[in-house]
């Protein structure tokens, strides 16, 4: 499950226990940072966190600030700087090189358009979504929070906050455009407020055809990193729900029925690692036009090949857009020799892929290893 997910789910379980809760979120940076405007964390009344909004460092004196949102009910700004060597100003050990700032969220359950009931509508559908989050360095401004959502058919606000979604619609339709994260400034009443328009895709989807032993660390992996994971196979002893016990969805399928099994959209990336050369040729002839935008087939190049060869010669075009997304054999080049250091290397080139990288070393990287977030 991805990082939102988890975040919602603990929040259901904290508000069917009666628990209350914070929603930390990083705002803005200003410099270097471990996580980058987005990044959420659900704080309950008890310490539990879910989510992370730092590499570890921010996270301790970002409990105490949550509680204090809690008691006093109401939602708080606070900017760490972590730009001194010693941090001893803050009291806690940073050395991020950047000044980031948090807004805290004191969740009320009983308002139906709480911050978190806003974000679970991401959930609901797989399209792209925009999240603003409004906030302000003025003292004595009201710290607006998470305020709307849009979806591709409707927009969805919190009506008790002043900045309405009918005064962000020239800026979101900015972010649709543009297909990227948006930072600027409005003034309301009399008071200058910063708005994080986020642009936010729905989680991959990971098609993983085959139900082996060595599919298993593939699997776990991807749920880890946020992945929703599809395991689909035609031998029932081994797609079981015991096997792939962080999948969302273990399948038993023919290869022929695969396609009416699952909804492929421009999310959904697939692995064909069955070892069985005609159910993986079966299935990779179904998907191979489609929208998915990532395929991976395990096995030597040479197998790749015979594959690509047979569909064509029955008369299957592949178009140039579809040869693009296709790889194999499948992973990048790590010298990977166990079924889990395969899984990383899987992982690694689909993540790297998806985000147009080059999966180079970092070292050798001239450019920061974070794109600037647009500002108006």
């Amino acid at each position: 499950m991805s990082e939102l997910g988890d975040i919602i789910a603990d929040y259901r379980k904290a508000e069917q226990e009666q628990i209350r809760t914070v929603l930390a979120t990083v705002v803005k940076v200003e410099g270097s940072s471990y996580r980058m405007p987005g990044a959420r964390m659900l704080v309950s009344e008890y310490g539990e966190m879910t989510g992370a909004i730092s590499g570890g460092c921010l996270e301790g004196d970002a409990l105490r600030r949550a509680l204090l949102a809690l008691h006093q009910q109401s939602n708080k700004l606070v900017t760490y700087d972590t730009t001194h060597e010693s941090d001893q100003h803050i009291g806690i050990q940073l050395g991020c090189n950047g000044i980031v700032h948090i807004l805290f969220e004191y969740i009320d359950s009983t308002d139906p358009d709480h911050p978190i009931a806003l974000l679970e509508k991401l959930l609901d559908q797989r399209v792209p979504a925009i999240v603003t989050t409004v906030f302000s360095f003025d003292r004595n401004a009201q710290q607006q929070g998470t305020c709307c959502i849009q979806l591709e058919k409707e927009t969805i606000s919190n009506p008790h906050i002043s900045i309405s979604c009918a005064d962000l619609k020239p800026l979101m339709a900015q972010v649709n455009h543009n297909k990227e994260t948006l930072r600027t400034v409005l003034e309301h009443d009399q008071v200058k407020y910063e708005l994080l328009l986020e642009y936010h895709l729905p989680t991959v989807h990971l098609l993983l055809i085959g139900a082996g032993n060595d599919v298993q660390p593939v699997a776990e992996m991807a749920a880890i990193i946020g992945f929703e994971v599809t395991v689909i196979d035609g031998r029932a002893s081994h797609a079981t729900a015991d096997r792939f016990k962080m999948a969302k969805r273990v399948i038993v399928s023919s290869a022929t029925d695969v396609v009416h099994q699952v909804d492929i959209d421009h999310y959904t990336v697939a692995v064909l690692m069955s070892h069985n050369y005609d159910y993986d040729k079966t299935i990779l002839k179904q998907i191979v036009n489609t929208s998915c935008s990532y395929i991976g087939l395990l096995g030597p190049k040479k197998r790749f090949q015979r594959i690509l060869n047979e569909m064509q010669e029955e008369g299957l075009v592949i178009d140039t857009a579809a040869q693009a997304k296709l790889h194999g054999p499948v992973g990048l080049d790590i010298g990977a020799q166990t079924s889990a250091e395969i899984a990383l290397a899987i992982l690694a080139e689909i993540k790297a892929f998806l985000h147009q990288r080059s999966g180079n070393s970092l070292r050798d990287r001239t450019e920061k290893m974070h794109h600037d977030i647009s500002t108006l």
